[in-house]
């Protein structure tokens, strides 16, 4: 198992207004750690369909809270999305969580469903727990940009034929 950096944890209000405030502090955490330009648009569109999915569906008369919880490692970020707002233990809750159910329509599942396909096609994991909230767990890989890793190559090369 890999060595965790960093954790971070978020407990926002569960209102429209702060899909941005989560889309903006992952693509910013992203971009630290060295995702492609591509990587963080698909995490921050994963990330907004999860946690619209929150404002929209968790609760019912009342705003409640939503958590957002993000693990780094070398190779990789995990972002939790709850819908009760609650700390959780990444640990304590991979004992819970597992994968999307195929044999269940993408509709029938509580968050809806043009949003788990977002999340499904953008991110290379998503695990799901459904009890007393929802809670999505996105994995996203760290593939740094090809182009970006070579520039200095190709600009080295090409001065060398000048």
């Amino acid at each position: 198992m890999s060595e965790v950096l960093d954790y971070i944890e978020m407990k926002l209000p569960a209102k429209a207004e702060y899909v941005g405030v989560v889309r903006l502090t992952i693509s910013g955490l992203a971009s630290r750690l060295g995702y492609s330009y591509d990587a963080i648009e698909d995490l921050k569109i994963a990330v907004a369909e999860a946690a619209t999915n929150v404002v929209e569906h968790a609760y019912k008369d009342t705003v409640g809270l939503m958590g957002i919880g993000c693990r780094v490692f070398r190779d990789k970020m995990e972002i939790i999305v709850s819908d009760n707002g609650q700390s959780f233990n990444f640990e304590d809750l991979q004992k819970d969580i597992g994968p999307v159910n195929p044999n269940k329509p993408v509709q029938d599942l509580k968050e809806g469903g043009l949003g788990l396909f977002l999340m499904e096609s953008l991110t290379d994991k998503v695990e799901i727990k459904q009890e007393s909230g929802v809670v999505i767990k996105m994995t996203k890989f760290l593939e740094r940009d090809e182009v970006e890793q070579h520039v200095d190559g190709i600009r080295s090369t090409n001065a060398q034929h000048q």
